[in-house]
């Protein structure tokens, strides 16, 4: 997707996307304008979501009304400069004062790669007010009022709405989000686009959905699960709306859809086999592949180690009690659920 601050290179994610006309920003994976490209359902994935059986979504979402969009957004980031400072708001503003069916912005990011120095700004310091912030942006002196943090690979920032931030340049993150791209834009850096005209700024929809008071997410400490035939795996992040998991092994490694919902495995790096009961398909870094809920059970038959991001729509009550029967602390477990 074309974005200001975008990258004229999408390697190593996709080493063919070299030396682009423009730059780009953001590659989907899940939008509505991905297509599924193998399977029965092949085509538009909201489509897809429409047409598939109940059994393929997973008994979380029996109950659930039905949809006419894919739950998650799951995207690759390639900032060349820095984001907007922006903001996004949660499902109540959102429904009262977007258009009809408009939801809020809950995320996270993973860093795939940093460079040296690589830096972003998320929330702000304790004596940062509403007055303060309206006038640093005023004054352009906004960033002084953010927590700066060190981004190195393999880190996880948790982004919930009212939460103001930007991304540097010098990262490659996989984000995973509701499915819905409003933001409210509160300072661009004097930058203006193609045409040569200022972006358009969202302040006073920004300053209405800032958080100053409960300030939450941040850097977030991955929590160690138990191993599962030779993988290593940790739980990234879990709220209402998502829950990601990063996998790494060398050699195979079986696993088994969870009847309750279906998952996404998103390709961070390497490149083997996915193989099922009637079928396989080979994997490369910078897929994404939907795992039916009632696939069963599959394996991931690597070439080189991979690691995988698996992101899934939880039950928060769920995911802690069998987490908790696997050992996993609730001292633990509170570093990344968030509720």
């Amino acid at each position: 997707m074309l974005r200001i601050w975008g990258a004229r290179s999408l390697a190593p994610i996709y080493p063919e996307k070299t030396n682009l006309p423009e730059p780009i920003g953001e590659a989907w994976l899940t939008g509505p304008e991905c297509k599924i490209e193998t399977g029965p359902l092949a085509g538009p994935i909201n489509q897809a979501w429409q047409k598939m059986p109940p059994e393929w979504r997973g008994t979380d979402f029996a109950s659930q009304p039905a949809s006419p969009q894919f739950p998650l957004l799951v995207k690759f980031l390639f900032p060349a400069d820095q984001l907007s400072i922006q903001v996004h708001p949660d499902d109540a503003y959102a429904a009262q004062n977007e258009p009809p069916g408009a939801i809020g912005k809950t995320e996270m990011w993973h860093a795939v790669s940093a460079d040296p120095g690589a830096t972003l700004l998320l929330g702000l310091v304790p004596k940062a007010d509403r007055e303060k912030f309206q006038s640093a942006i005023k004054s352009g002196s906004i960033e002084n009022l953010f927590e700066r943090l060190q981004v190195s690979k393999g880190d996880t920032f948790y982004v919930p709405p009212g939460t103001p931030h930007t991304i540097g340049a010098g990262v490659i993150l996989c984000e995973v989000q509701q499915n819905c791209d409003l933001t409210y834009r509160l300072y661009d850096f004097h930058r203006v686009d193609a045409k040569g005209n200022p972006r358009e700024l969202h302040i006073e929809k920004g300053m209405a959905v800032i958080n100053f008071d409960h300030r939450q997410g941040g850097k977030v400490r991955p929590v160690s699960l138990p191993s599962a035939n030779g993988a290593e795996k940790s739980l990234l992040v879990a709220c209402r709306y998502f829950a990601s998991e990063r996998w790494d092994f060398s050699s195979q490694h079986r696993a088994n859809s969870d009847p309750a919902r279906f998952e996404l495995l998103v390709i961070l790096s390497g490149r083997g086999v996915i193989q099922w009961s009637d079928g396989s398909c080979s994997y490369q870094q910078g897929d994404c592949w939907f795992i039916p809920a009632n696939l069963g059970r599959f394996s991931v038959v690597p070439e080189n180690r991979t690691s995988i991001l698996c992101a899934y729509v939880p039950i928060i009550s769920e995911l802690r009690n069998n987490l908790s029967r696997h050992g996993v602390s609730n001292s633990a477990l509170e570093q990344v659920l968030f509720t």
